[in-house]
């Protein structure tokens, strides 16, 4: 039976205080006990249903914490201030002095920079691997390594990894495997593969609004309530902590995240097609040309599609820059970084999100000047969408 995320989150229900469709929100930042005893054995993790203080846990965050772990198939979740919260927080929890980390070369520019530049600080280092290459994560693999990680479709360049493969790999040498699914939620379920734990940037297609910054870390109830640990909890202790308004507001709009996904990929899809008919190159898991195609497709929830996110590259950063400015002019979208938009969004990763990767190890990754990331968006009309994008392209003379 083909796993169902829409229908988990669908699932549950929810009554606010007074008998509202949309739960209470928890405007509290402390919270109080009715006897003393109840409070001490809440620090000592022992007192199941209460809440002790909201960097710790709260019931809007919980609310959403168990929307994304039904919509993932995990045990339960945790909800972060920002996704690179979630991120710093699972590392940090599973490695210590002397550990060591491999991580697919391709990621997104902050999480390469905290792993190249800022956990040497901890003595925790970092080998960066062609992720699609299961011989060369193995070789990589030494007895300090603790973590494997990647992301399911990397930012930007779209390489698939893997995921039963990097599990088999993971638990063959007993290291737990860490999977940033930012760029296809509902698309892939990392976690009916054998990932340990499952990471979201929620600021992305999961709020859809580009209103809020968050993040969530799917697990096991093991592995969160270490994260929680009042004692030693990267989670708790490090402080990333959502604010309630804003955890209220992700669950809302998670409730259209299917119809969403499905309309992103269905529009990514025709104008990748589109794209690579008229002579560019064009990378998008959904087109027979990408070389994991196959693997992304024995790996998808098929309803959602191949995801929102594509890439051409129209040979400078010139011409990239001349034609993203001229589609935002035209209307087409805009040029700003993030991703899940109802508007399509542009930029070249080489200058902004992956900036934080030197020169050289761009061109080594295949990430060129000329790239242009597309966050494809909501629109009614893509065939319109489409021939307005081309006319841009034509005036540029990018295509004929």
């Amino acid at each position: 039976m083909s796993f169902k995320p829409a229908n988990h989150i669908q699932d549950l229900q929810y009554f606010g205080e007074f008998g509202g469709v949309n739960p209470s929100i928890s405007d509290s930042s402390t919270y109080t006990f009715l006897s003393a005893k109840t409070m001490f054995d809440t620090f000592e993790g022992n007192a199941d249903g209460c809440y002790l203080y909201s960097r710790h846990s709260s019931p809007s965050n919980l609310y959403l914490g168990e929307a994304l772990a039904a919509m993932e198939g995990t045990e339960t979740a945790n909800v972060t201030a920002s996704g690179m919260g979630a991120i710093t927080s699972v590392l940090l929890q599973l490695c210590q002095h002397g550990d060591h980390i491999v991580s697919s070369r391709t990621i997104y520019g902050g999480t390469y920079a905290f792993l190249k530049n800022f956990t040497p600080r901890l003595n925790i280092e970092t080998s960066f691997v062609n992720i699609t290459k299961i011989e060369d994560v193995e070789a990589a693999i030494k007895p300090e390594t603790k973590v494997i990680f990647c992301e399911c479709v990397s930012n930007p360049l779209l390489e698939v990894a893997n995921m039963q493969a990097l599990a088999q790999l993971a638990k063959k040498h007993g290291v737990k495997l860490v999977v940033d699914n930012t760029f296809t939620p509902l698309n892939i379920s990392p976690y009916k593969f054998g990932a340990d734990v499952v990471i979201h940037s929620l600021t992305k297609f999961i709020n859809g609004s580009s209103d809020t910054v968050g993040g969530v870390i799917c697990g096991t109830q093991e592995f969160i309530n270490q994260l929680r640990s009042v004692n030693d909890g990267a989670c708790m202790l490090l402080g990333p902590t959502m604010d309630s308004m804003r955890a209220a507001s992700i669950l809302k709009n998670m409730r259209t995240l299917h119809i969403r996904m499905k309309q992103h990929s269905k529009n990514a899809h025709y104008l990748a097609e589109k794209f690579e008919a008229d002579g560019l190159k064009t990378v998008y898991p959904g087109l027979k040309s990408h070389p994991s195609h196959n693997l992304f497709k024995s790996m998808m929830n098929e309803e959602y599609g191949f995801g929102g996110m594509l890439t051409i590259d129209v040979g400078s950063l010139e011409k990239a820059n001349e034609l993203m400015e001229l589609m935002q002019k035209r209307n087409l979208g805009y040029l700003a970084v993030s991703l899940g938009f109802y508007k399509t969004l542009f930029s070249a990763p080489g200058t902004s999100t992956s900036s934080e990767i030197p020169e050289s190890e761009q061109k080594e990754m295949g990430l060129s000047d000329g790239l242009i990331r597309f966050s494809i968006g909501l629109d009614n009309d893509i065939e319109r969408t489409y021939q307005m994008m081309k006319a841009c392209m034509k005036e540029l003379s990018i295509v004929d």
